[in-house]
Formats: C-alpha cells, structure tokens, sequence
C-alpha cells in the first residue's frame, strides 16, 4: 500500500514538472493576452484578428494589421503574420524592418483586404508597404483589393498618382506567390531598391480602361524574377524602368493591357542607366502595345542595353514590336538622350492589328545600336491589308525568316 501511495505521488510530481516545461516553452507570459500561437512547425502565428482586426468589411483594421506585424517582426524564431478569411477593410498599412525574428517572416494572406475609401489616410503613395526587410514569403490564396472603381473618376493626366495597392521597397530576399491583385487605385505593385525578389503564380486584373493601373512596376533593383503569372489591366502589364539589373519576365499572359515594356526610361533627371532584361516564353492577348522600349524625349544621358524579347506569342495585338523614343514630344523638342543598344527580337510570332507590325522609331542624338531582328512571323488581322515595318536613327541586323519584311536601312 505504502509503495502504492508513492507511486501516485510520483506521478503527480511528474505530471506537475511537465505542466510547468510546457508553460514556459510556450512563454505565456509574454503574451498574456493569447495574442499569438504555436504551429505544428514551430513557428509562432500572430492572427491579426487576436490584435483587435474585425473582418467585417466595414472597420478599419489598418492598426491591428499593424500591431501584428510589429509583434512578428520583433520576435525570436520563426514568425507568421496570418490574416484568416473574412473581409478587412485598411487603410494606409507599413510593415517596416529590420526585423530580428527567424529569417524568412511569412503573411499569409488568406482572406479579402480592401482598401480604405477615404483618401486622405494615404501619405506615402501606397495602400500596403512592405519596407528594410530581409528574408519574407508573402503568400495565402487571398485577395488584395484596391478598390479603384471609386477612385478612377478623380485621376486626370498630370495630377499625382494614385496609391499603389503593394509597394516592396529596400527588401532582400522576398518570395511572392499565389495572390489575387484586384482593382487597384495606382499600380497594383511595385518593387524598388530592392534585391532578389521572386514573384509567381499571381492573378492581377483590372478593367481595360482604368488609369495607370500596371501590374507590375519595377525600378532600382536587382535580381528579379517575375514568373507564371495572369496580367489583365488598364496599362502595362509589366513596366521596368530605370535603374533595374537582371531581369527576367517568363511565362506570362498578359491582356488586356499596354504590353510588357521597357520604361518610360528618362521622365525624371535622376534616373540611373539599366541593363540585363529577358522576356520570354510570354503571351499577349488583344493589348495596345507587345514587346516594347519606350523613352522620354529631353531625357537625362542614361543608357538601356542587354534586352531580349524571345519566343513571344501575339494574340490581336497592336505594335506587337516597337521601340518609341518620342514620348512627350509635342511639350519638349530636345530628343531622348537615352542610348539604347544590344536589343534582340526573337521567335516572335502571332497576329497584328496595327498594319506597321515593327516600328524601331529612335532618337536622332543617340540612334540605337545591335538591334537584332530573328525568326519574326506577323500575320495580319483583317481589313488592314499586307503587314510592314518602319524605322528610324536605327542599326539593326536579321537573322532567319522575318514577316513582314524588315525595313530598309535607316541611320
């Protein structure tokens, strides 16, 4: 009986030393409010829901998104920023670095954000900005939407533009996949200052005629992958402006929209030279632009080069291949000083809406050099008639077959 009583108490003394190690691995002190939790992979998941976010699709949950991230960012170990299903209206919402958590932080965006309709609470020129971060996977199925429908009607050319639904600045390291960018009231991302960004298997979409709504902006940065991804908006499905290096846009559907673009390059006078971009492996479907360079007229003296549009598909599209040196040229006179150079049209071949299929119509200060024209088959949407090509301040050279004939020499 004796050794039975002392077997119990034992194993109560067990029991009570097991109680007591897991309520200091969990560290319940320092969250007295059960404001985060465990995952069966060890990473702590802040729900921005346990930080006061309703989800009702009417309060602003701009704050606990916030109040999230912070708590995410500034942990030990492995962190999830989760943001479950339901509708969360925000805001302006900074997610700012450096974080000391485990490298990479995820959010998991499961459910629906909306931006908030009040216009005044953007300062910074974004909805949701992700900044000084190194190490990040931004994922979930869900739906980012900028709800552009309310504002489009107050955007008029030359006025400051609207918010951009996703802006990654000075981050490191960054994966983005499968999300859904709807409706923005800018652009619908941006990446910029920023190093080895991974973007895939995303949805962006907005209407054909909604303003200035890209899908895809990149400026500054380096190493970026842009990859099986559906583009459908009122501007360029993808826009790489100045400053940019190693660059690759594959398998990518874009339309409607202006095309995947090279620019505008030489708008501001600080723009820096770019060099290193390859689009391949992409459709275009019934957009206003295809494969295209497009630089301002009074431009700074910068330079493009080292630029391949490859094995691209042509649905109905207008200009399927285009360099335009001559944007503004009616407001200022002075020619693009934008040396374009090293620039290869590749196994390109589809259908033209526009009668002039290739236009290489460049700056007379600094015409383009190594433009090269391969294996091109254009083919005509009627009733435009036979296809043909235009040039000018251009050297080119072609190999393999091309349709329509290439333009006569035209430096």
């Amino acid at each position: 009986m004796a050794n039975s009583e002392g077997s119990r108490e034992i194993l109560q003394a067990c029991l009570v030393l097991g109680l007591l190690a897991l309520i200091n691995v969990v560290r319940c002190d320092n969250y007295p409010d059960f404001q985060s939790r465990r995952s069966l992979i060890g990473e702590t998941i802040f729900d921005v829901t346990k930080f006061g976010a309703k989800g009702d699709g009417i309060t602003d949950d701009a704050m606990a998104i916030i109040k999230a991230w912070r708590a995410a960012c500034t942990t030990v170990g492995a962190a999830k920023v989760l943001i479950p299903r339901g509708d969360f209206v925000a805001g302006e919402v900074v997610m700012a670095g450096p974080c000391t958590a485990q490298k990479p932080i995820t959010i998991e965006i499961q459910g629906n954000l909306l931006a908030y309709d009040d216009m005044s609470v953007y300062t910074r020129g974004a909805w949701i900005m992700i900044e000084k971060v190194d190490g990040l996977v931004v994922t979930g199925g869900g739906t980012i939407n900028g709800r552009g429908k309310e504002v489009w009607q107050y955007f008029t050319k030359g006025s400051p533009p609207l918010p951009v639904s996703l802006i990654l600045q000075s981050v490191q390291n960054v994966k983005m996949y499968n999300l859904n960018l709807v409706d923005s009231m800018g652009f619908h991302s941006k990446v910029t200052d920023s190093t080895n960004v991974a973007i895939s298997n995303m949805k962006i979409t907005a209407p054909g005629k909604s303003p200035n709504t890209d899908g895809c902006h990149m400026s500054s940065s380096r190493n970026i992958n842009i990859t099986d991804t559906v583009i459908g908006t009122g501007d360029d499905c993808i826009s790489i402006g100045h400053g940019n290096y190693n660059i690759l846009v594959a398998r990518v559907t874009c339309g409607p929209g202006h095309g995947l673009s090279i620019g505008s390059l030489g708008k501001r006078p600080n723009e820096t030279s770019m060099k290193g971009v390859t689009i391949t492996n992409c459709t275009l479907v019934g957009t206003t632009n295809g494969a295209r360079i497009k630089t301002y007229h009074a431009s700074p003296q910068i330079e493009a080069s080292s630029i391949y549009f490859q094995d691209i598909v042509m649905d109905r599209v207008k200009n399927p291949i285009i360099i335009d040196q001559h944007y503004d040229s009616k407001r200022k006179r002075e020619p693009s000083k934008v040396k374009i150079s090293d620039v290869h049209f590749r196994n390109i071949r589809g259908t033209s809406i526009s009668a002039v299929s290739i236009s290489l119509n460049c700056s007379s200060t600094f015409p383009c050099q190594g433009i090269e024209l391969s294996n091109i088959d254009l083919q005509p949407i009627a009733p435009i008639g036979p296809l043909r090509s235009s040039c000018s301040n251009a050297r080119f050279f072609v190999t393999g077959k091309i349709n329509p004939t290439a333009p006569a020499s035209c430096v």
